[in-house]
């Protein structure tokens, strides 16, 4: 016997046992938790870097804070949906990312350090990417079609491949103006970019490759299941341990950076 029926967004409904209820649960107030931490940590932070890298960690600090408040809108709502009073709105992760992802780049491009034309002209290309990359995904997800989550999948997936590209790239061609310090922290970013980014299409592949192996687990309620817990874990990483490497980051160059700086905080 089922625990609660959710009906979701676009006219889904799956039956999800009580296990399956308390994973997804505590996956939620897990992302939640995590967010406002994170959020904590790089406000009273600010003083354990140079001014000029402070930029950064208030972009991470306003990326987690704004995630820290769709997490709590997406637990009280699949809470109701759960009671049977409400649809599970999946579209507040979609605002959350059409909000976050624009910041966590500019987080990114704020550490670097790099010369003002050379950020405005990264930010250009790169926020609109993103923007048109939310955009495109979300008719994918809200369908149970699998023709139309394919295209729209694939539509996305198009700028999401160029973000990652050009970051790739920068990143790589910043690490030959960067301390010695720093070059192997910001080598392992570009790797923790690709690998934490990449868990999003993969939970959004959950219900086609269901459909394609005949998995149960991918499809219906325990594809439901697999999805928002790949989807919050997914956000810990991009946001909460990404913003962690964004500060160590922007320690390590504030050290380079000012000697003084780096002998008063050896004390701390």
């Amino acid at each position: 016997m089922d625990f609660a029926i959710i009906k979701i967004t676009g006219g889904q409904e799956f039956g999800i046992s009580e296990v399956q209820f308390d994973l997804i649960y505590n996956a939620l107030s897990l992302g939640l938790a995590s967010m406002l931490a994170t959020t904590v940590f790089m406000l009273v932070a600010q003083p354990r870097v140079l001014p000029q890298y402070r930029l950064a960690l208030i972009a991470s600090a306003m990326v987690t804070f704004i995630a820290a408040y769709h997490y709590w809108r997406i637990f009280d709502s699949f809470k109701e949906a759960a009671a049977g009073t409400e649809v599970f709105n999946e579209a507040y992760r979609y605002v959350d990312w059409l909000l976050t992802v624009p910041l966590l780049l500019v987080e990114v491009v704020a550490v670097l350090s790099l010369p003002a034309a050379r950020r405005s002209s990264l930010l250009t290309k790169l926020v609109p990417a993103s923007a048109l990359m939310i955009i495109l995904g979300y008719p994918g997800e809200i369908t149970s079609e699998l023709g139309p989550k394919a295209i729209w999948g694939f539509l996305s997936t198009l700028p999401f491949v160029y973000i990652l590209y050009v970051l790739f790239v920068e990143l790589t061609k910043s690490l030959d103006g960067q301390p010695a310090a720093v070059k192997a922290t910001i080598s392992r970013l570009r790797l923790l970019l690709i690998a934490t980014w990449g868990v999003y299409p993969i939970s959004y592949l959950f219900p086609m490759i269901g459909d394609w192996t005949g998995s149960e687990f991918f499809t219906g309620a325990d594809g439901f299941v697999a999805r928002q817990i790949g989807y919050t874990v997914a956000d810990i990483l991009a946001k909460c341990l990404f913003g962690l490497t964004i500060f160590k980051i922007a320690r390590l160059k504030s050290m380079e950076d000012d000697p003084s700086f780096a002998k008063v905080e050896a004390k701390l």
